[in-house]
């Protein structure tokens, strides 16, 4: 386990930040959950770019230049020693959705809000693909005394269409791509597990004969526990997960050999990649309501369709 990370702080007083995406002027746009809004963030201040209601919890540049955006529902709030959680489903919940939003206007689009006769519950995190097609996960939510089972979607950018990929986890929370667009990589929160597909086409990954067709790449066993949420991918293939609980980011090799670097957030929840080398990590420590800034020890991946 490495040291804890030297961060510096770049925005306070989010609502519960995630999804963050580092723009080509500097800027990181990111989700505030609590608040319902897509924000940006930058030269010390904090912009909302549109109130979308629910609980934004994922985002991502699309191929047409908008940024698109997974949507939970909405959530029930606490706060505990200077600490945010969330804690359940919000009373006004309001449908889990794939929404879009146009940078230059604030205007949101619902691109999906079911799979044929299935409504999306909490869409969670979501990533595209080199040929302009959405991966994203539905975490679920968990219900008291039932939880939701979880599962993996594709889809067109355009709302034209949607698969289910693969059904039944105990909660996929993080996705990601190898640079090659040959893996796809989900973080599974309750187990603590990253595990990886086999990519065979558009919104198709190889079965092998199983019925569980994923690899498991590794598998936290600390105490506390080490529950998995967000991702991000190296551009050398190694998988960045953000770690709650026992608060870090966890890189993974792809043979399963790991490491970690601490953070002070028990929700640190996701991370990206920006900087003219590609190795300006921003971390999101939303329990604290916090936006981060760290040197990684290498480049990340530069994404689909991130100037």
């Amino acid at each position: 386990m490495a040291a804890p990370a030297s961060l510096e702080i770049v925005a306070e007083g989010l609502g519960f930040p995630e999804g963050p995406i580092a723009m080509a002027d500097g800027s990181v746009i990111l989700v505030e959950i609590k608040r319902q809004t897509l924000s940006r963030c930058w030269n010390g201040r904090t912009e909302v770019i549109a109130t979308l209601g629910g609980g934004p919890n994922g985002a991502a540049i699309g191929p047409d230049g908008c940024v698109y955006v997974c949507n939970n529902g909405g959530s029930i709030w606490i706060e505990r020693n200077g600490i945010t959680y969330p804690i359940g489903v919000a009373p006004d919940y309001s449908g889990g959705r794939i929404e879009r939003v146009d940078l230059a206007t604030g205007k949101v689009d619902r691109l999906y809000d079911r799979c044929g006769d299935h409504p999306l519950r909490a869409p969670n995190d979501l990533v595209f693909d080199r040929a302009g097609g959405l991966w994203f996960t539905d975490f679920g939510h968990d219900l008291g005394r039932s939880r939701d089972k979880s599962g993996i979607y594709h889809c067109a950018p355009d709302g034209s269409r949607i698969v289910e990929v693969y059904f039944g986890s105990l909660g996929y929370n993080g996705i990601g791509l190898s640079p090659d667009d040959a893996t796809l990589y989900a973080a599974e929160t309750l187990t603590g597990r990253l595990v990886a597909f086999d990519v065979t086409g558009p919104g198709q990954i190889a079965r092998r004969g199983q019925r569980f067709p994923g690899r498991v790449i590794a598998t936290m066993t600390g105490n506390p526990p080490e529950y998995f949420d967000s991702l991000a991918v190296t551009a050398a293939g190694n998988v960045c997960v953000a770690t709650l609980l026992a608060p870090g980011i966890t890189t993974i090799a792809p043979d399963g050999r790991y490491h970690k670097l601490e953070t002070p957030d028990v929700f640190t929840t996701n991370l990206c990649f920006g900087g003219a080398d590609l190795r300006d990590a921003w971390i999101t420590l939303s329990g604290t309501g916090k936006l981060a800034r760290t040197r990684w020890p290498e480049p990340g991946l530069r994404l689909a369709f991130n100037a």
